[in-house]
């Protein structure tokens, strides 16, 4: 399981604007896939991070989220890019690909969607419609 696999979605993509953002003031490597660094979080506050790649859950970081957890924080998602940018490129790609896959997924729905509703007859047609305002009113969305 990779680095950023361990991470929350949230502590992901916070993590990924702290990055674009460069609130990483230093940083260095400590050793094979380890590296440790000053990061900047909210306000004036500063905290010390260090990052083992290769064990994620021993990578520590003194901000109230991750202090004394075994959990992976943001402010280690904005090292570890910074440290390893190509890492940070090729989970964007990664990210460009899901999102094409996700819009061609959509417009086949939309294109099975269309099919379906060319398939019905005028009948069925005003059934569903009819089904579907009712459904609607009794969640509180009125159209009229």
């Amino acid at each position: 399981m990779g680095f950023i696999d361990v991470a929350s979605n949230s502590s992901l993509w916070r993590g990924i604007y702290y990055y674009n953002d460069k609130r990483v003031i230093s940083w260095k490597s400590t050793g094979e896939n380890t590296y440790s660094g000053l990061v900047k979080g909210s306000g004036d506050n500063q905290y010390q991070v260090h990052i083992d790649v290769a064990h994620p859950r021993s990578s520590t970081c003194t901000c109230p989220f991750a202090c004394d957890r075994k959990v992976v924080c943001k402010h280690m998602i904005a090292l570890y890019f910074t440290a390893e940018p190509i890492e940070y490129d090729k989970f964007m790609k990664q990210v460009e690909q899901w999102e094409e896959e996700e819009e061609r997924e959509y417009e086949e729905h939309i294109r099975d969607l269309e099919k379906y509703v060319k398939s019905l007859s005028k009948k069925q047609l005003q059934e569903k419609i009819l089904d579907l305002l009712i459904s609607m009113e009794d969640q509180d969305h009125y159209l009229w």
